[in-house]
């Protein structure tokens, strides 16, 4: 079997394209698995994953825990806001208290960017980035590709238009090393005030008028507002937000031709997507979530293959 050309994953921009077919190829098999009447596979039995999350999480946090319970993996669930880092105590000291309970993987979010690299040097365990302040997620663009490639076939040629908070959004940033990976055209739009300065540098085209990017685009991943990464106004309201760069059903049916919508989630219904459009065929949010399950069983079962390796 082939195998990670990494050992754990930190971010999209450490991936090759291959690192991606196999992950999505692996996935394939663990859709088959999720899909049976027995959700279950025996593979991670003696592989014990902690999830270390110092930033609120509801769906990626879930979507962890049941892809390492459908591996049969041992799982300890770690909550910043409920524990000793209040009291003051480091990332390392809190790491290291969690793996002298030999602990072999651990999925961690953290509002610092870097911080599963840094964790990476300091100790001996594969280390799974679940999103790092506002730089990667790397399993939410992997999760994206991966829904892309189920509904159009491929991702190589596909455009691909990313909608909103670009600044804030590691999202944003990990879909764009993925997407480009992947040989698909990226293109940014949202206000001038939502995208970094840099953001040409990475090689993607940017619009501020949403219906130009819309007609450019075959897929439409629309992102959240993240208000609360803001700490000025970046755009008069909300309303007006939604007037510009909100997507709705009449929207869509002006187009020259049907697109295919996808939202990471939560989604403000009603600011950045209308929930006639977040519920209609063309949004394909809910095989997003699906999705997610499936490629995080197949990153968590490639990365403790290396473990067992070792």
């Amino acid at each position: 079997m082939s195998e990670l050309s990494v050992n754990h994953l930190l971010g999209i921009k450490y991936l090759n394209k291959k690192d991606i077919q196999l992950i999505f190829e692996t996935a394939d098999h663990f859709k088959e698995v999720i899909n049976r009447p027995i959700k279950k596979v025996p593979s991670l039995r003696d592989i014990t994953i902690a999830n270390l999350f110092f930033e609120n999480s509801t769906r990626t946090k879930l979507s962890f825990e049941l892809a390492e319970k459908r591996l049969s993996a041992d799982v300890i669930n770690f909550s910043a806001s409920q524990s000793s880092v209040k009291k003051g105590e480091t990332l390392i000291d809190t790491v290291n208290n969690i793996l002298s309970m030999k602990v072999d993987m651990v999925v961690m979010r953290h509002p610092n960017p870097g911080a599963g690299v840094f964790l990476s040097q300091h100790v001996d365990a594969s280390i799974i980035n679940a999103g790092d302040g506002a730089h990667e997620h790397p399993t939410q663009a992997l999760l994206d590709s991966y829904s892309i490639r189920e509904r159009l076939g491929d991702v190589k040629g596909k455009k691909v238009v990313i909608v909103g908070d670009i600044l804030h959004s590691r999202v944003a940033l990990s879909n764009i090393y993925a997407l480009k990976l992947q040989g698909a055209e990226v293109m940014v739009c949202g206000p001038k005030t939502l995208l970094p300065k840099y953001i040409k540098d990475l090689g993607v085209k940017v619009e501020t008028n949403l219906r130009k990017a819309l007609n450019w685009c075959d897929v439409a991943n629309m992102l959240r507002v993240q208000n609360e990464r803001m700490d000025i106004s970046y755009f008069p309201s909300t309303r007006e937000y939604t007037q510009q760069y909100g997507v709705n059903k009449a929207l869509l049916e002006s187009l020259d031709k049907e697109i295919t919508i996808m939202h990471p989630g939560p989604i403000n219904r009603g600011v950045e997507i209308t929930s006639d459009v977040a519920d209609s065929d063309q949004a394909i949010i809910l095989d997003q979530v699906e999705n997610g399950v499936a490629i995080r069983m197949a990153i968590i079962y490639l990365l403790a293959s290396k473990i067992k390796h070792v």
